[in-house]
């Protein structure tokens, strides 16, 4: 229970989005929070036991203050524009972790959205962008929200003369900037609703789409009139609860291996990399690391690697060495993944799994595999109990699976035919 001792504004939490200001005595603002729920959330700070930051916060506590989101993601932008005008105290502690991110606005033709960690980022550059938002505690949380938005205001990470359209053009989530379909004028409208959004301007949004929906309609441009109506449907009827959920927590503490909190808010379209080992006849055997973001391949951060410490066609050694030293490269500054697909079954899942329970920050990350059935006819994911949850989602959009399978299918095995082709 809150203290009667601390005041709340109009003296009752809303069971609703939003963002909390936690205030002392004088008014100054010590921490600034967001929740799907700020009744449950706030409460959680006086009921459950916190770090020694925590509560030392909670005990100089004296006047709650929030303000009400329609949605998770409005709450979760709002909160970062807050803290960076505030820069209250204990915010200022968490940011210096540097695991904080930021969204920002590339100055380009044709503009895309762009999460940067804390570690690549410095005010001094912010210049360098068109917009800049954060800092955010979860990056996930960000690619969830650009990846719910993009349904209503459908931005691209496209560059343009591409031979065919992206996955998302057909999703109607892409204008078509791959392709040449839309003009940099017509491209910018979009990123200025964008960062209208982004900005809390979604009323304003929903009322100009409103108008010019009418407008369209009046001129018999049922295309354009229906292409806005889908549009201002997704902006009214945003589900974006998983936003929040894993980044709704005041203290984070390590998991214990098993616990896997957060895989069920997984945005699928955020960093995905497959892995594949090759080693036809048991020689010269490869592993491959293809990255997928956005639902796309990202080539330039392909990775091949030739196996060191396996002697013969070992296909679960093989890879239990490919991951530890594609791990190992976090610490100099490789992003972490938000899923790790393996091309095999359970028994190359499993040893993926045996690697990444020994590495603490890495113990949520996903792991699933994708193997072709007993046929060979048809292919079947491999989802461990752990990431249950995850299998809708990824039932529904196991084409950009199979393509990430295949692509790290390919990468391995051009690999290890040119290291072949030395030996001859």
């Amino acid at each position: 229970m809150i203290p009667k001792s601390v005041k709340i504004k109009n003296n009752k939490l809303p069971n609703k989005p939003g963002v909390y200001l936690m205030k002392d005595i004088a008014g100054e603002i010590l921490y600034v929070g967001k929740a799907t729920s700020l009744k449950s959330r706030v409460e959680s700070y006086f009921t459950r036991p916190r770090d020694d930051r925590i509560q030392e916060m909670v005990g100089k506590i004296a006047l709650i203050d929030y303000i009400e989101q329609p949605t998770a993601i409005e709450a979760l932008f709002l909160e970062a524009s807050l803290i960076k005008r505030y820069q209250p105290h204990y915010n200022v502690l968490e940011k210096d972790d540097k695991s904080f991110s930021y969204l920002v606005i590339t100055k380009e033709k044709y503009p895309r959205p762009f999460i940067l960690h804390a570690t690549d980022f410095d005010d001094s550059s912010s210049t360098a962008y068109k917009a800049v938002y954060g800092p955010f505690k979860s990056a996930r949380a960000v690619r969830a929200s650009l990846d719910i938005i993009r349904k209503a205001i459908p931005w691209s990470s496209c560059s343009p003369d591409q031979k065919r359209a992206c996955f998302y053009y057909h999703l109607k989530q892409c204008p078509g900037v791959c392709i040449n379909a839309i003009t940099p004028v017509e491209y910018a409208k979009v990123i200025r609703d964008l960062m209208a959004f982004f900005n809390g301007k979604r009323v304003e949004i929903i009322r100009r789409y409103q108008k010019e929906m009418t407008v369209a309609s009046k001129v018999q441009d049922y295309e354009r009139a229906a292409e806005l109506r889908n549009r201002l449907f997704a902006l009214e009827h945003i589900q974006d609860v998983s936003v929040l959920a894993k980044d709704d927590a005041p203290s984070p503490q390590p998991l214990s291996h098993g616990s896997r909190r957060g895989a069920s808010e997984i945005g699928l379209f955020g960093r995905i990399e497959g892995y594949d080992i090759s080693n036809i006849s048991g020689t010269s055997a490869t592993g491959s690391m293809v990255v997928f973001k956005h639902g796309s391949p990202v080539k330039g951060l392909y990775r091949k690697f030739k196996i060191r410490t396996v002697l013969g066609p070992d296909d679960y050694a093989s890879l239990r060495e490919v991951l530890r030293r594609r791990f190992r490269h976090s610490e100099h500054g490789w992003e972490w993944p938000d899923l790790v697909l393996i091309d095999g079954g359970a028994g190359q899942v499993s040893s993926a799994l045996e690697v990444i329970a020994n590495l603490e920050s890495a113990r949520t990350i996903p792991v699933i595999g994708l193997a072709k059935g007993p046929n060979r006819d048809k292919d079947e994911l491999v989802i461990p109990p752990a990431f249950v949850a995850l299998k809708d989602s990824l039932e529904k959009h196991k084409d950009i699976l199979v393509h990430v399978r295949d692509e790290s299918h390919r990468f391995a095995i051009a690999y290890h035919r040119k290291l072949r082709s030395k030996l001859k």
